[in-house]
């Protein structure tokens, strides 16, 4: 019987990080889904061509008021 790959989606939290999760896992508070999912390596390079700027939601906003 083969093994079959893991099913993971991509998710996002309240400062737009992104991570992998495992599908069959709940999500810990604070993360929501992004509606991606898929083998790792794809739910990596989905992340890779969406997150550009990895600095935090916060950080952001914070050097935005002081501009």
């Amino acid at each position: 019987m083969a093994v079959s790959e893991p099913v993971f989606k991509v998710v996002v939290n309240h400062e737009e990080q992104y991570s992998i999760w495992h599908s069959d896992k709940e999500l810990p508070a604070g993360w929501t889904e992004v509606g991606v999912s898929g083998g790792k390596q794809e739910c990596l390079d989905h992340i890779n061509e969406v997150w550009t700027d990895i600095t935090p939601l916060s950080v952001r906003r914070a050097l935005a008021e002081r501009a």
